[in-house]
């Protein structure tokens, strides 16, 4: 749109932060002045502070002239957004609260964007789809890279920028959406595959992705596409998929087109043959520290193959690496002609008595019982004619479990349980009698699972240990392990030893850590990986408010656990302090350090990116108000260390306790750091 003083100025930063004029891209500067204009633009008209702007610039190394840099580029800025003023500009304008951008909504194509997808949207729900997909890909048009461009990485654009991408993921899931409706699988499924590539653990991306291809007429590929991502969830978080996920994949399984439309790519639906699932995909990291279980797992695989039942157990806490170690024997397995088939146990809270039986494990142990024993095996499933099982003979099983019994007596099986925590009473009973069943078959049956002190299974496991089963428990990685894998990596070890700290020996966390840039894993600029930070997120989550503000006090008092301190803490009951510790170790929230030369003696401390996440969670009030609350508790012990306490009272600000005079032996610096 044009006014009377010329074109009208069109501000983007869906990409490089970008000014133009009717056809014309404006210079904008140097990098600064073009930083500057980005930080005016997110604040959406309302003023910035000179003195904001410097610390966004210059994120504390501001040069002694800073002011008068801003001053000069707000100058430059104003003679390229309004030539032609007189006095005082009306498009970047300054006051006593600091410097604005006076400018249209419309004028930003962040606006228009969110303006078009919105249009689309509703286009779509009103079933005018051809307006719905027009809109969308003019949304999508706007973008030309990385939402504000070199800006991204400041500080102050984190909120925006995060923002915007979230607002891109969503309107490219609703192009596809279109595309699905539009029959259009051509573009549905490669555009769904972009979105699991660049939001891996998204669940809608994947429902998509699942719907696109099963619309092109490849339903084992969608299928596929399922198990993928719930290895992915349970490897990386420990969750399993939704009950609406699982819904549209048994609706994949059933052909049902009520729930996902007509088949396009082919003449028809047709029946899926029983086949075992696919291998997830192994972690890309090198497998180190897990010699000695790697080892047992390979001979129980050749013994298995000479025609042996073996079962072993795997155990660990979450991250420690069982699903990868079942990867790579599924691998191994697949590779000695070994038929692999994965199944899920149960987890706490994934359904009730009504939900058992479609329980994967509980469709194995139904396959084996509808099975006549063979004569010459006592106990043992037989085969009962072709398929052996009821039902029409011959007909194929569309069920991957059962492809396990078909293969017990002519080919050797291996059978993976993941995930067996919390497991029904219904589930363990039927796997005890799994134990009785699998005899004299050329069977292993792996079983993965975090807790082997689970009550649920603890009948399960004695049967188990019964029968000459390996039990194999996975510790942390060591320093030593990591220098190795860093060494593998082509990447220098001399890090191992603070990389082993950061991330407590746990396999997944350092996988995270090793996908960042090498400054930002340990040291002054380490960050967080967004994984781990959702993880700590939702262990906290499920703790109660005591429990969190313990963890709180103790992240603002430095990381390490001080009972008899926090027993001051009010709200914070000293009876209450035993169970509160052991629920956030239950959580793996908490660690037992043993102390050097004394393994019975130790303390519990945070791990450094629980501290990190903690820290980053508070306010700079918030954050005042603990340090205030230690400082008062502090005042009031005998022996207090005059250093932990000035600390305190430094970091509580204008919050902080006025304290009496005391004296205490000097503390270990050592003694807070996390």
């Amino acid at each position: 749109m044009d006014t009377q003083d010329g074109p009208t100025l069109r501000y983007g930063l869906l990409g490089p932060v970008e000014v133009v004029r009717g056809a014309t891209v404006l210079d904008l500067g140097p990098r600064q002045r073009r930083v500057l204009l980005t930080r005016l633009l997110i604040q959406d008209g309302h003023p910035v502070s000179l003195g904001e702007i410097c610390r966004d610039l210059w994120e504390g190394d501001q040069p002694t002239a800073a002011a008068s840099s801003v001053r000069a580029h707000v100058s430059r800025l104003r003679s390229a957004l309004d030539p032609g003023h007189r006095g005082r500009s009306g498009v970047l304008v300054s006051s006593r609260a600091g410097y604005a951008l006076r400018i249209p909504r419309e004028a930003r194509d962040t606006a228009v964007f969110e303006e078009a997808v919105l249009a689309a949207r509703t286009a779509l729900h009103e079933g005018r789809l051809d307006l719905a997909r027009q809109r969308i890909d003019r949304a999508l048009g706007l973008w030309r890279g990385p939402a504000l461009g070199e800006a991204a990485d400041h500080a102050f654009a984190l909120r925006e920028r995060t923002r915007l991408d979230a607002a891109r993921q969503d309107a490219r899931e609703l192009q596809v959406t279109v595309l699905i409706k539009q029959a259009d699988p051509d573009r549905a499924v490669p555009a769904a595959m972009r979105l699991t590539t660049d939001a891996p653990l998204r669940e809608t991306s994947w429902a998509l992705l699942m719907r696109a291809l099963y619309t092109a007429g490849r339903p084992v590929e969608s299928l596929r596409q399922y198990e993928r991502f719930r290895s992915l969830l349970a490897r990386e978080l420990g969750l399993d998929p939704s009950p609406g996920l699982r819904d549209l994949h048994t609706a994949v399984l059933r052909h049902d087109t009520d729930v996902l439309g007509p088949v396009l790519g082919a003449p028809g639906p047709h029946r899926l043959t029983g086949t075992p699932l696919p291998r997830a995909t192994s972690a890309g990291l090198p497998l180190v520290g897990r010699d000695e279980e790697n080892g047992q797992l390979g001979r129980l695989l050749r013994e298995t193959a000479a025609g042996a039942t073996r079962w072993a157990v795997v155990s660990g806490e979450a991250g420690t690496g069982k699903t990868r170690l079942l990867d790579e024997l599924a691998a191994r397995a697949a590779e000695s002609g070994i038929a692999v088939v994965r199944v899920h146990g149960d987890r706490p809270g994934a359904g009730g008595p009504d939900a058992a039986p479609s329980c994967p494990v509980l469709r194995l142990l139904d396959a084996l019982e509808r099975r006549e024993p063979d004569p010459g095996a006592p106990g043992a499933p037989g085969e009962k004619g072709e398929t052996g099982g009821k039902g029409e003979k011959g007909a194929a099983d569309p069920d991957p479990v059962e492809a396990l019994v078909r293969e017990l007596r002519r080919t050797p099986v291996l059978c993976l349980l993941d995930d067996l925590d919390g497991a029904a009473p219904e589930s363990c009973a039927r796997l005890r009698r799994l134990a009785a069943l699998l005899r004299n078959t050329p069977a292993a049956v792996v079983c993965a699972l975090r807790d082997t002190g689970a009550p649920e299974i603890s009948g399960l496991l004695a049967d188990l240990a019964r029968r000459g089963t390996v039990w194999l428990h996975l510790e942390p990685l060591t320093p030593g392990d990591v220098a190795r894998l860093l060494t593998e990596r082509g990447e220098d070890p001399a890090g191992a030893e603070a990389l082993h700290r950061r991330a407590a020996g746990n396999p997944f966390v350092l996988a995270e850590l090793l996908a960042l840039a090498p400054e930002l894993r340990t040291g002054p600029g380490a960050r967080v990986p967004a994984a781990v930070g959702t993880i700590v997120h939702d262990r906290l989550a499920g703790l109660s408010t005591e429990a969190r503000s313990l963890l709180a006090h103790t992240a603002a008092d430095g990381g390490r656990l001080d009972l008899g301190l926090l027993a001051e803490i009010p709200g914070l009951a000293a009876d209450r302090l035993p169970v509160l510790v052991d629920n956030a170790v239950t959580a793996g929230l908490l660690l037992w350090q043993p102390d050097q030369g004394d393994p019975l003696a130790g303390h519990y401390r945070l791990p450094e990116l629980v501290h990190d996440v903690l820290l980053g969670t508070l306010t700079a009030s918030g954050r005042q108000l603990l340090h205030a609350t230690l400082a008062r508790a502090l005042t009031g012990r005998d022996g207090t260390d005059q250093a932990r306490l000035a600390g305190h009272l430094r970091a509580a600000g204008p919050l902080a306790p006025v304290p009496a005079p005391l004296s205490g032996p000097p503390r270990d610096p050592d003694r807070d750091r996390p």
